[in-house]
């Protein structure tokens, strides 16, 4: 296993620049969400892979913001989450990229040794890859197999995010001998690797998503990061903050689209906008229930952002601890992400749905775009359902147990 997971923030020396602060950061996560926010409706309709999207996240130094200062980065864990959650006011699917980049990119920290983390770290910020794939269980999975040619891998399956556009694709894989599930870093131009674009889904369109066969492709010692078995007698409790720490990215992802479905529908409400309802005065900004509507999704909206700051701190406190972490610490942890994730996600959706309410009829337009926050809301949470994270947060509550181990589709 790997030294602590802290969070990635050292330090500068003498020899190397300063590392850019939080503010700076979130002064370019605002330009670049602005940016995104003068075509979003065309690109979402269009449903491309977002090439030019991640160009521009690249050329804004936002790939790399979580390397060290000496490589561009040197932000901290608080601030990408916060820079994700702004690029999700603008656009949802581009939130989920890059969320998932984030974590996937990380990923080696929690899972590889010493030596692989410094070599993958180093190669992944040298040439700023995007990275894409997941590491949640799919059926069946895909085969590590030994052979005489060495470690070869080989099935299919299919990944929400960030596949057609990756660098570099972090994915699962078992052991054929063992039967042990492992994290494989995998080159996606390498021979035997066919990346397929998912050209059916409704909703986070721009994420990225496709399914890749890998057809006995070879993978060598260095890019199998480390184990991602649940067991606790495997997984020490350092490793085991990967879940929470990726799934807290879903939660900044579900609060930027709450966020920014809001602000949208109340810039069109105070331009003056009525909906073709029967009476007049419905819709106007001075009408009690369209009041009564935004009070009540203001509130649901910074209620489930104030439950998402108290995760955040046990998130930060669970990588300061590192190899002191105990497994009641993780599970603290992991329980209260857990209820970030349910009160992000109902914030998300219902946002997403009473707000074509107050527009009326002519939320249904295809060029105003609203509809796209439902569909983008309902899609992440098809793949992200909480229904089980409820479940084992009462378990936690009454029983004392532990949360199971999820990482993030």
């Amino acid at each position: 296993m790997c030294p602590a997971a802290a969070a990635p923030t050292r330090p500068a020396s003498p020899a190397e620049p300063v590392a850019h602060g939080r503010a700076h950061w979130l002064r370019v996560a605002r330009e670049a969400a602005e940016d995104l926010a003068t075509d979003t409706v065309i690109r979402e309709q269009a449903g491309k892979a977002p090439v030019d999207e991640v160009s521009r996240l690249r050329e804004a130094g936002l790939l790399t913001l979580l390397t060290p200062a000496g490589r561009g980065g040197g932000a901290d864990w608080d601030t990408a989450y916060a820079v994700v959650r702004e690029i999700s006011t603008a656009d949802g699917a581009i939130g989920q990229l890059l969320g998932s980049h984030y974590f996937l990119s990380w990923s080696a920290r929690f899972f590889g040794d010493p030596e692989t983390v410094l070599r993958t770290a180093e190669r992944s910020a040298a040439g700023q890859w995007c990275w894409g794939g997941g590491f949640a269980p799919q059926d069946p999975p895909l085969t590590l197999s030994r052979t005489s040619r060495g470690l070869l891998l080989g099935g299919r399956q299919s990944y929400p995010t960030g596949v057609l556009v990756a660098d570099r694709l972090a994915v699962r894989a078992v052991r054929e001998d063992s039967g042990e599930p492992v994290a494989v870093v995998v080159d996606p131009a390498h021979r035997g690797v066919v990346v397929d674009a998912a050209g059916d889904t409704f909703g986070q369109r721009l994420a990225g998503g496709g399914s890749v066969e890998f057809d006995d492709v070879p993978v060598g010692a260095g890019e199998v990061l480390g184990s991602l078995s649940a067991d606790e007698d495997h997984l020490v409790p350092r490793a085991a903050l990967a879940a929470p720490v990726g799934r807290l990215f879903s939660v900044q992802l579900l609060l930027g689209m709450a966020e920014g479905v809001l602000a949208e529908v109340r810039e069109y409400s105070r331009a003056g906008h009525r909906p073709w309802h029967r009476f007049p005065s419905a819709g106007a900004p001075d009408d009690p229930q369209v009041l009564t509507a935004y009070g009540e999704l203001t509130v649901l909206a910074r209620s489930a952002s104030a439950l998402c700051d108290q995760a955040l701190d046990a998130v930060r406190r669970g990588l300061e601890r590192g190899e002191d972490l105990t497994y009641d610490e993780y599970a603290d942890v992991s329980a209260l992400v857990s209820m970030a994730e349910t009160a992000a996600s109902r914030a998300a959706q219902e946002s997403a749905t009473r707000a074509l309410d107050i527009v009326g009829p002519r939320s249904a337009s295809a060029r105003l775009g609203f509809d796209r926050f439902w569909r983008n809301a309902r899609t992440h949470t098809l793949y992200e359902p909480v229904a089980h994270r409820l479940r084992d947060v009462g378990d936690y509550f009454l029983n004392g147990a532990h949360p199971p181990f999820v990482l993030p589709a």
